[in-house]
């Protein structure tokens, strides 16, 4: 079988990918910005290509039979780009890291250990159980809410729940009460939801129905303590009334994996907003790292080699869209 892995983000899943499928298949890996008339032919031949990024402006690939994203998102695959009868299919497996990301980030609004080390390398003993002013607080004695309950929030409850905290969720779909989830809210809800927990974890996927759901409204309901921590897409939080919350202090911060500006080839070097979050102080940012460990990449490259043997054995392909 003839596969591409198309673009620098797809040439990651490309080391050792061979030993995951059954038999030789013509293996090929393609710059974003295919020139050549070389990789044109490669692309317009390919029966299964894998990447993040479909225009237009790409040539026809005219042989396709499957369009496997190494990711969850697939907003920047465009549809009518592919062949009629061609599948689309994604790859989840960065649920378990993201749920470690979140619970690292929220485990250290609670448990100083950078400022005790570097405190205490000074000769300072300002954390030293007895002192006054000494005491901390537990993550286990709070609540969190999950908007979304897919991959990425199931894994997070279930790591929430072996801490001890109440677990709300908020989900399209009806999520019954039990298990990991004390408390279950609908969209039509969101509001009650965002006033439900001391932590807001979004992780919903970016579509038309999604864009900026959560608002200036939603986040007046959120307690004046709270932390929203955003590992799904960007502009589900609309961004300037999340500037807003953060820098008039409406709410106790925020946790930011995932943004609303993003580097290009004319811009690499480049600030994650049209607005200066870098500015406030009650604001974590990461550069959208939440879910990229060892794990998900071997996981994800399981996912597509098991769908290209499925795809020639004539089976159901797994996740496709």
């Amino acid at each position: 079988m003839k596969i591409v892995f198309h673009g620098g983000n797809a040439a990651n899943f490309r080391a050792g990918f061979e030993t995951l499928l059954d038999g030789p298949h013509d293996i090929r890996t393609l710059p974003d910005l295919i020139v050549t008339a070389e990789d044109r032919a490669s692309f317009e031949a390919a029966e299964v290509i894998i990447g993040v990024k479909l225009t237009p402006d790409d040539p026809r690939p005219r042989a396709l039979r499957l369009y496997h994203a190494p990711a969850a998102g697939t907003d920047a695959i465009d549809r009518a780009c592919l062949p009629e009868g061609a599948a689309l299919c994604n790859a989840f497996g960065h649920e378990q890291a993201i749920a470690e990301y979140v619970m690292t980030a929220l485990l250290m609004r609670h448990v100083p250990l950078a400022q005790a080390d570097a405190r205490l390398r000074a000769g300072h003993w300002d954390y030293w159980a007895g002192r006054p002013g000494a005491l901390r607080s537990e993550l286990g004695s709070q609540s969190i809410g999950l908007l979304g309950f897919g991959h990425i929030g199931k894994a997070i409850a279930q790591r929430a729940k072996a801490f001890g905290m109440g677990v709300s969720v908020c989900n399209r779909s009806v999520v019954p009460v039990g298990g990991t989830v004390d408390a279950s809210f609908g969209l039509d809800a969101l509001e009650a939801f965002m006033a439900s927990a001391d932590h807001i974890v979004v992780s919903l996927p970016f579509m038309a129905e999604t864009k900026g759901i959560v608002g200036a409204r939603e986040l007046a309901a959120m307690r004046p303590s709270a932390t929203i921590v955003n590992v799904g897409r960007g502009p589900v939080i609309d961004e300037q009334a999340l500037y807003d919350a953060l820098s008039l202090k409406r709410i106790g911060g925020a946790i930011i994996d995932t943004w609303y500006v993003y580097p290009t080839g004319d811009a690499p070097q480049t600030l994650p907003a049209r607005l200066p979050f870098h500015t406030l102080s009650n604001l974590v940012m990461t550069p959208h790292m939440s879910g990229w460990t060892e794990g998900t990449v071997r996981r994800r490259q399981q996912t597509i080699a098991d769908n290209i043997g499925r795809l020639a054995r004539g089976e159901a392909l797994v996740n496709r869209l």
